[in-house]
C-alpha cells in the first residue's frame, strides 16, 4: 500500500501533533488539509481522562482544531467494546469523568452490587478503598477490563503510576489478566475505523511509539507512519522486528503544500481553522 491509495487517517496526538501543550509543526496545518478535501480522520488517545469535549477544548487552547466527533480515547473505544460484549449491562469504574461518561453512554450502569464488569481507567487520585473494591468484585466475578496498559504518566514532579501499574497490583491479588482495550491491542484500532466507516486496507495510522501505534497498525492492517517528533527513534527503530511503512520527521511531511511556502500562501492553502 502507498500514501496515494488511503482515503482515511488515524493519529495519536502526543507526540505527533503535540508536544507539552504545544501544537507541533505542520499539525494545525495537517488537520485543516484534511478537513479542506474531506478526509475522514481520528485523533487517538491512550488516555482516558478526558472527554472527547474536554480533549478538543485542550487541543484549541494549543492551536488545534479537532471536533470532538474527530476524538477517540480507550475510554471511548473501552466502552465500544463493552456494549458489544453485554447489552446494558452494568460496570464498578475506577476512572475519571472520560470513562463514566463513555460508559454512560453505552448504556451501562454504575454499580457495586455484582457488576458485569471491573474497569479500570486513569484518575489523578487512586483510590485505596477503591482498588480493594475491584479486588473484592473480581474475586467474586466480575470481568476485569483495562482502558490501556501505560504503566506511567508524566507530572512535573516526575513520573506517576498510572493504569497499568494499578492493574498489576490488581491481578497480583487477584490472580486474573484483565483484558486490555487500548493502544497496543488492534481492537482499538478497528473500533475507530467502524467509527468512521473505514477499511483498514485503505487507511494510515500515524504514530511516534513502536510498541504501540506502529505494531498496532501494523496488525490492524493498516499503512502504518512513524514520525520522529516523540517517543521512538531512528535507532530505537532498527530494534525492532517489524517495519513502519515510512519513516518521517513530522507530520509536516505528509502536506501537500511544504510548510515554509503555507506561511506566504495563508488561508487558501490551510483552511479556515
Amino acid at each position: 500500500m502507498d500514501r496515494d491509495s488511503i482515503d482515511c487517517w488515524l493519529t495519536d496526538m502526543d507526540g505527533v501533533l503535540v508536544r507539552e501543550n504545544n501544537a507541533l509543526p505542520g499539525a494545525s496545518e495537517l488537520l485543516a488539509q484534511w478537513r479542506r478535501k474531506d478526509i475522514p480522520f481520528l485523533v487517538l488517545t491512550n488516555n482516558s481522562i478526558y472527554t472527547a469535549r474536554d480533549l478538543s477544548a485542550r487541543l484549541r487552547s494549543n492551536g488545534l482544531e479537532v471536533p470532538e466527533d474527530n476524538i477517540w480515547t480507550s475510554a471511548m473505544a473501552t466502552a465500544d467494546f463493552l456494549s458489544h460484549q453485554v447489552d446494558h449491562g452494568s460496570a464498578y469504574v475506577v476512572g475519571e469523568a472520560g470513562l463514566t461518561t463513555a460508559i454512560h453512554e453505552a448504556g451501562f450502569i454504575m454499580t457495586e452490587n455484582d457488576p458485569d464488569f471491573v474497569v479500570v481507567g486513569e484518575t489523578h487520585n487512586y483510590s485505596f478503598e477503591a482498588i480493594t473494591k475491584a479486588i473484592r468484585l473480581i474475586d467474586s466475578g466480575s470481568r476485569f477490563i483495562v482502558t490501556n496498559p501505560d504503566a506511567t504518566g508524566p507530572s512535573p514532579e516526575g513520573v506517576l503510576p498510572a493504569t497499568g501499574a494499578i492493574a498489576a497490583l490488581i491481578t497480583k491479588a487477584t490472580n486474573r489478566e484483565p483484558y486490555v482495550v487500548g493502544k497496543p491491542n488492534p481492537m482499538m484500532f478497528r473500533s475507530a475505523l467502524n467509527k468512521i466507516g473505514a477499511h483498514s486496507k485503505s487507511t494510515a495510522m500515524i504514530g511516534d511509539r513502536m510498541d504501540t501505534d506502529i505494531i498496532a497498525g501494523m496488525e490492524a492492517g493498516m499503512h502504518t507512519v512513524l514520525v520522529l517528533s516523540g517517543i521512538s527513534t531512528a535507532e530505537d527503530v532498527r530494534r525492532y522486528p517489524f517495519r513502519p511503512d515510512e519513516i518521517l520527521d513530522g507530520v509536516y511531511d505528509l502536506l501537500d503544500v511544504p510548510l515554509d511556502q503555507q506561511t506566504d500562501l495563508g488561508a487558501d492553502v490551510t483552511g479556515s481553522a
